[in-house]
């Protein structure tokens, strides 16, 4: 296992012991747990996300840190847009939804009022960071 999925997995344990309050470099931002299917794997991947609420949706941005490539997610959700979410101590079903044009910059501009250092990110990463929309899947 990298030392990156290492860290993945202690911010998840972490998280799922403590009902969704994680320290160190989480502390104090909203942070979820993600599951999707791998594309490639079909096996189930966990990850936590950062995610703004926007009404009963959630939001994440495919920013990966600022790197170049797009976060192993957003591939699986562009495949599979069914997804399970983890927030706090609630976990339910999603349904993913890539967000465009006026309706992403709006997004955009509210993530970048609590979390200013993603404008860095798009900008060290040379892309146009994705935003997506989690909707709880009624059923």
């Amino acid at each position: 296992m990298s030392e990156r999925m290492q860290r993945n997995q202690l911010v998840i344990d972490e998280f799922r012991s403590t009902g969704g309050v994680v320290g160190g470099d989480f502390e104090g931002v909203p942070l979820l747990l993600l599951t999707t299917v791998g594309a490639r794997s079909g096996q189930p991947r966990t990850m936590p996300v950062t995610y703004l609420r926007d009404g009963d949706r959630l939001v994440v941005f495919a920013a990966n840190g600022g790197r170049e490539s797009r976060p192993g997610w957003y591939h699986n959700l562009l495949a599979d847009p069914a997804a399970g979410v983890e927030v706090g101590t609630e976990t339910y079903e999603v349904t993913a939804t890539e967000i465009e044009g006026v309706e992403r910059e709006r997004l955009w501009d509210r993530q970048l009022e609590h979390t200013p250092y993603f404008a860095g990110f798009q900008e060290r990463a040379g892309r146009r960071i994705p935003v997506v929309a989690l909707t709880r899947t009624v059923g």
